[in-house]
């Protein structure tokens, strides 16, 4: 069994070494040149031999083109997409390049805790059809990587849309009741221990805004899906971010000027 790992980035890396590490023929493919542990990688994609399995981790909006070029190589080959795309996208990159085989599913992977929360973590998996379903099983089985199946696509799909637009409004949250308690002259950092000793209760940290691509990104995707339905938590969550991040500036500031 041949792999391809398209999108050696953040999540591209670790993936190629854990597959690698399972003693699976495994190359890379990226614009940018990637030493990676003496794996075989490429820059120039008519060199890339034609793999059983492409695993697809590029940036979202990257996907679609990723699967075309795929598309003009190999109609055939077998694909997992594990970059976050929209729901619906999986659906319509098979259709538009006529792909028959191919699996949506969406990387967990932690950064800050790669070992507990790397590649190998309960995942999400949804397929176009049931041969797609049964070889996408077949793949990840075969890294020893436990998944859930999912009965559609799209519910994989939404599901890391999802994820991560709780997560945005969680930490949107913790924002808020911040300012409120800096209004107020209630230290935060002891509302927040006293109200997480309840079982049920665990208010994030609030730090310095919401950055990165992923949970912005894909809150945007969440509050997309609802077309013409009114989203005043998803719209809130956003907002609050964007004040927030005006009223910590002049306390990170001052921050600075006191070192």
């Amino acid at each position: 069994m041949k792999i391809c790992v398209i999108g050696l980035g953040t999540i591209g890396t670790p993936t190629i070494k854990y597959i690698h590490e399972h003693g699976m023929q495994v190359y890379g493919y990226d614009l940018i040149k990637k030493s990676i542990d003496g794996i075989e990688t490429y820059t120039h994609w008519k060199l890339v031999p034609n793999p059983d399995i492409y695993v697809v981790t590029v940036s979202s909006n990257n996907v679609e083109d990723v699967c075309k070029m795929i598309s003009e190589k190999d109609k055939n080959s077998f694909i997992s997409i594990e970059s976050t795309v929209q729901v619906g996208a999986c659906r319509r990159i098979s259709r538009t390049f006529n792909l028959q085989t191919l699996v949506h599913c969406p990387e967990r992977y932690w950064v800050n805790e790669p070992l507990t929360h790397g590649i190998r973590q309960l995942r999400v998996i949804g397929a176009i059809n049931e041969q797609s379903l049964k070889k996408g099983l077949e793949f990840y089985e075969a890294l020893d990587i436990p998944i859930h199946v999912c009965p559609k696509i799209e519910v994989a799909e939404a599901c890391k849309i999802a994820e991560n637009a709780y997560r945005f409004i969680q930490i949107a949250f913790a924002e808020e009741l911040r300012m409120i308690c800096e209004d107020k002259d209630i230290p935060f950092d002891d509302l927040r221990a006293a109200c997480n000793t309840k079982w049920n209760i665990e208010i994030l940290e609030a730090r310095d805004g919401i950055y990165g691509m992923c949970l912005p990104k894909d809150t945007g995707y969440l509050k997309n899906m609802a077309d013409k339905l009114q989203t005043p938590l998803i719209q809130g969550a956003i907002l609050t971010d964007e004040n927030y991040k005006k009223w910590i500036k002049p306390l990170k500031n001052k921050a600075r000027h006191d070192i």
